[in-house]
């Protein structure tokens, strides 16, 4: 008689200083805008033997975000936009996981931006592992989606004499995620 080996499920931790959460956002209808959010943090539980399994969370900081311009940055962290000091986090928490490929999977999870919570999907990619010189295994992660901001309770905008609005609904989010495999105890 012959018994499964048991499923082994490592936890990466995202790490900071070599991840990035970016959007991009059509401003006058002609052209985009890109951002930054420069604080992140998050975990993610894989499950070798079945990836479905896996899980991740993450929040990002909204007063970390950076388009290179003060005084937009300035405007995002108020009340017209993300309320950063009354909503100090956009968080995310996985629902599903569907591995497409050996490289491609599909992450579906709960996004939280100001109060609101809703279903997103994020085409997801698995960059490879490397074992750094300080003897820690890294991996690599790309995400992409694309949300309404006004879903998400982020209206203010201007309507210019074209017919446009100054800012986009639509938001690309790109993820560039390097994790670090945490060491079994």
């Amino acid at each position: 008689m012959t018994t499964a080996a048991p499923a082994r499920t490592s936890t990466w931790t995202i790490d900071p200083m070599h991840s990035i959460a970016e959007f991009a956002v059509k401003h006058l209808v002609v052209t985009t805008v890109k951002g930054r959010f420069r604080e992140l943090e998050g975990t993610i539980h894989i499950d070798e033997g079945s990836p479905e399994n896996s899980s991740v969370e993450a929040k990002i900081a909204v007063a970390s975000v950076d388009t290179n311009v003060e005084a937009r940055d300035a405007d995002l962290r108020s009340d017209n936009f993300f309320s950063a000091e009354q909503f100090p986090y956009i968080t995310f928490r996985s629902t599903r996981v569907h591995r497409l490929d050996e490289g491609r999977f599909r992450l579906t999870g709960n996004l939280t931006i100001r109060d609101v919570t809703k279903e997103v999907v994020l085409d997801g990619e698995y960059e490879g592992q490397i074992d750094d010189p300080y003897g820690n295994k890294r991996a690599g992660f790309t995400a992409t989606t694309q949300i309404s901001r006004s879903e998400f309770g982020i209206k203010w905008n201007q309507l210019i004499e074209t017919g446009g609005a100054v800012v986009g609904d639509n938001v690309k989010i790109t993820l560039h995620l390097e994790a670090i495999r945490q060491k079994e105890e």
